[in-house]
């Protein structure tokens, strides 16, 4: 696999994010409505990453924006992981655990001392990657905190 930095609104990230839209769909209902701007993932406060197979297509992805204190339940120093995914016949590959990895030390590199996220019941396999990754469940923060499906977890960067 190659994995590399894209920006967040590239053709093939808009491709796979309109994919992940679509599985939030079926699993909940509706996509995820968290206001997304490009300039979020743009490095040193950010970054987006995708994978592509040996053909060249996309298949997987993620990123990480900075975030700072604030009431909906972020800390200074957080960097909060965003449209983690991979295709549907990616799976089972470890794509997930390697961007998970490459977003981890590019957050520790950019001084971010904590890594934050926010999932749903409805994705059991993101919640095991993620706490067979280190993550512990934390108070819930973002839009989705006052939902009974969300979970939000957080790793010490340090």
């Amino acid at each position: 696999m190659d994995i590399r930095p894209i920006p967040y609104d590239h053709p093939d990230a808009v491709k796979l994010n309109d994919e992940v839209q679509a599985e939030y769909v079926e699993r909940y209902g509706e996509g995820d409505l968290t206001a997304m701007d490009p300039a979020h993932f743009e490095p040193p406060h950010g970054l987006y990453l995708l994978a592509y197979d040996a053909q060249g297509r996309p298949v997987a992805s993620g990123g990480w924006r900075s975030q700072k204190q604030s009431e909906t339940g972020y800390s200074d120093g957080d960097a909060e992981i965003k449209r983690m995914f991979v295709i549907r016949d990616a799976r089972g590959q470890g794509l997930a655990r390697q961007i998970l990895a490459a977003l981890e030390d590019s957050a520790r590199a950019a001084g971010r001392v904590r890594m934050v996220l926010e999932t749903g019941t409805e994705q059991p396999e993101a919640i095991t990657l993620y706490t067979s990754s280190g993550y512990a469940p934390v108070p819930k923060f973002g839009l989705y905190r006052f939902e009974e499906s969300s979970r939000c977890y957080a790793k010490p960067l340090a």
